[in-house]
Parts: C-alpha cells; structure tokens; sequence
C-alpha cells in the first residue's frame, strides 16, 4: 500500500516550475468484475491504469495536463506542458485565482477493512456458482445472472503548500438478476446491480444479502409475471430505499451541482431549474426533507476525507426542513459563485480535472417504521429497484419506472403489480413528502455508472435514504 509514495514524494520535490502553485495528483485504479451466467463462469474482466495529473496556477490561470509517464522526467514534461497552457490561456482567462485558497492538510483514508484480503477469484466464482444453481429449474426462467464487482482505488495528492493527502478505498459491487418469459411478456428482478455498491471487503456481500437470494429473486420476476398492470390514475406513493437512490440522484443531486448552475453542463446534460438566487430563499420541498451531503458513513460509496482538489470534507446540510441552504459546488465553484458549497470536486481518474460531482448524498431518516408508512395510506402503491428513468435537461419534468408495485389499500399491502411507473416535476414533487421512515427502513445504497463532463467522466455516487410516502402522484403501468 502506498509502495510508490516515497519516490513520487522525492520527484515532486525535484520539480522545477515558474508557477506560484503547483499540484500532483496520482492515481492507480485495478478492479476485476467476474460473472456466472445460468450456470456457466464467464471469463473475467481485469483492469489497471495508472498515471498522474499536474496542475499549475500562473498569474491567476490554471492550467492541467496528465501523463502515464512517471518517470522524473515525464512528470517534469506535463507540468512544463500545463505551465506553457496557462501562459497561452492568460490574455482570455475568465477567473484570477491568486486570491482562492490552496490546500495545506496531510491525512489518510481508508476503506473498511481494506487490510483484509479479498476472498481469491476461485473462492468468488465459488460462490457465484453456488448462487446460480440456486435459481429453481423453471422452463420460464430464461436468463439469470450472478455477478461480483471489484475495484481498488490508491490517490495521492501533493502541492507546493505542503499538501500530502493519501487515500485507499476498495468498492464491491454484488449483484443477481433473473429474467421471466411467459411467450408474451418478460419481467426482470434484480438485486444490486447498478443501485448497491459499497465501500469495505466481503462484509459488503453480506450487506446485501446476496448469498441465498436466488430462490427469492427467482421467484418474484415469476409473480410480476402474472401480476396485472400497475392501474392508471393519482395515487400515494411509498418508495422504497433503492427507488429513492434514484430519485435523489436525479431530482436533487444534478439540480444542484453549482457548475451545472452556472452553466457549464449547458451543451451536454442540460442546466438546472435551481438558480444562485434560490440558496437561503427556495422552499425546495416539505418540511420534512433534509438533505445532507455526508462523506462519513464509511460504507458509503463516497465516503473520503478530503476531494481530489485537497478540500476537507465534512458533513453538510443542503436542504433543512424542505430550505434549500446550499450548492453541490467544490472550491473552484463557490469561488466563482460567492457560496458556502462542499467538498464535492471529484475526478473518475488520474487524466480527468476535478469537477463539482454528486459524492454522497443523503436524506436523513423521520420517525416513522415502514409498517405505519403503510397503515398511513389509504389509496396507494409502493414501488422499489429502479429500471427507467427520464428527466428533462433542467432535470425537472421526469418519468421513472420500476421493476416491482404492490398495491395498498386503507393501510395494508395487497397484491403485486407490474410496470409501476410515475411521473412530476421536480420543483414540486418533494412538496408532496409527507411521511419519512425511521432509521430501520434506510439502506446505503449508491451507484458506480453517474455520467458528467466533457471530456465524460463516470464516477462513484452513495445515496443512503429512508422509505418516503409521497402524495396523489400520477401513477401508471407499462400501457399507458
């Protein structure tokens, strides 16, 4: 661990610069993802990538570029490269940060037990396989699938202030889906897949419950396949956790990430209904939502102390009591905006820039179990794990679906449905909140695949979010 800090430490102090600030980021990613598909252990994926970015202030212009070339003389020529970029971008520079603070802190990070080894790649198809032959012989069970992802991540920050920020995270990704096909219609179930992923070792396996899970998942895809279709009209909804993940990522993390705000996402994933003015004065939604942006549960997919741009991060409340308080926005951008923002601006690797991204963000629990959510509801239905989803580019209007509805009625569930979607807009569909489960109906969830950027850069979200009721929601099934 950290085998390569002493001579990167030794070559970033050989530098030679005409920069007032210079910084070194390096980064070394491996992972694997290894899969058993109805029976049969496919080949596994690998991965490694390694290299550094050097990023320089000149005369108040920043400037990056990045090399796999480590070597004291590669590591010289980028940050030569990035110096001769700022000099060029000077006379059209937009910002002069000679007066932005620079990072000064030394710390560690690490994930969960990530002194422990990972179980061997024969010990993981193990148990996949194990998990596949556990899916019941069923001639309208055409296709499942079990699955492990794995990815380890090493960082090393340094700056001319005195920075030295080390950080070493594990992610595990566990997931099974099966698929039903009557000769008409086909219903998937999964569990994991896109929406758990965490931070540890084979504890988060267990997390998930994925051991022993394929009779269950097996058999609810054969229910949704003779449930009848979700029934059209206004109805109250009860999200489960791995629907709310979706919800919140698309409805309250994009809208404020504060360079989308400021119309840096204009040409690529839209803007924002939320504006600069809005912090302090929006009533964003009930008075029982409060968001948090939280980079302590050491589970959670985006727990870290400090960003890629070397801010300490800190547990922070975006939305009070439905208040809208303040932006997703990391240093550069509350620089830019005048705003208290986050420590958010995160980089997918060692040749992207940091940009103000989603890390993790959270609805803090009510006081309500799930079984008085249900008693709560007179005309209902509850939907959980997300299978689609549509949203304007203000990430405003938006139409989500589900794989699994069960309906409620005067307080109790009832039967199962299929296709349950629903539909709102954004600005008003959190004023509709009004119940919010305790802290046994929350799950730390989050999702390796959130796409921003130009050049793209796809990186690592955690939603962690209680079970909420929302009211007469525009619910409909798969023939509307």
């Amino acid at each position: 661990m950290f085998d390569f800090h002493p001579q990167l430490k030794q070559r970033f102090a050989a530098l030679r610069t005409g920069a007032e600030f210079f910084s070194l980021r390096y980064v070394r990613e491996s992972g694997q993802h290894l899969s058993v598909r109805k029976n049969i252990a496919e080949p596994p994926s690998l991965g490694r990538d390694e290299g550094a970015m050097l990023t320089v202030r000149v005369n108040g212009v920043e400037a990056y570029a990045a090399t796999n070339d480590l070597s004291q003389a590669g590591l010289q020529a980028a940050l030569e490269q990035a110096e001769q970029r700022a000099r060029r971008l000077k006379p059209q520079a937009l910002l002069d940060l000679r007066e932005q603070a620079v990072a000064s802190d030394r710390a560690d990070y690490f994930s969960p037990h990530f002194d422990q080894a990972f179980p061997s790649l024969s010990d993981c198809y193990q148990l996949l396989g194990d998990e596949s032959a556990a899916v019941p012989q069923d001639e309208r069970l055409v296709n499942w699938q079990v699955s492990i992802g794995l990815t380890q991540v090493e960082q090393i920050y340094l700056n001319s202030a005195g920075a030295e920020l080390r950080q070493a995270q594990r992610f595990i990704y566990p997931a099974l889906d099966v698929t039903a096909f009557d000769g008409h219609d086909s219903q998937t179930r999964t569990l994991g897949r896109e929406n758990f992923g965490q931070q540890g070792g084979f504890d988060v396996i267990n997390r998930c419950g994925l051991i022993g899970a394929g009779p269950k998942i097996a058999d609810q895809a054969l229910q949704l396949l003779m449930a009848p279709n979700t029934p059209q009209g206004p109805r109250d909804l009860l999200l489960m956790p791995d629907q709310m993940m979706l919800q919140i990522h698309e409805s309250i993390g994009h809208p404020l990430e504060l360079d989308r705000i400021l119309g840096d996402e204009r040409n690529y994933a839209g803007t924002s209904f939320v504006k600069t003015s809005d912090f302090g004065h929006l009533q964003y939604g009930s008075n029982l939502l409060n968001v948090t942006f939280d980079p302590d549960i050491p589970e959670e997919l985006a727990s870290y102390s400090h960003d890629d741009d070397g801010s300490p991060a800190s547990k922070q409340f975006l939305i009070r009591e439905g208040l809208l308080l303040r932006p997703l926005g990391g240093a550069l951008s509350q620089f830019r905006a005048g705003l208290d923002g986050v420590a958010n601006s995160r980089a997918c690797g060692w040749n992207r820039p940091p940009i103000d991204r989603m890390a993790n963000l959270n609805i803090e629990p009510g006081d309500q179990p799930l079984e008085q959510l249900i008693q709560g509801i007179e005309h209902g239905v509850l939907m959980r794990t997300n299978r689609s989803w549509s949203i304007d580019d203000a990430r405003n209007k938006f139409q989500f679906g589900c794989e699994w509805g069960q309906l409620i009625e005067n307080g109790e569930l009832k039967s199962v449905v299929k296709n349950p979607n629903y539909r709102g807009i954004s600005a008003q569909f959190w004023k509709s909140l009004r119940a919010v489960g305790d802290a046994s109906t929350s799950q730390v969830l989050g999702t390796p695949n959130c796409g921003k950027g130009e050049p793209n850069q796809v990186i690592r979200v955690g939603h962690a979010s209680p079970a909420c009721v929302f009211s007469n929601v525009d619910v409909f099934g798969g023939d509307a």
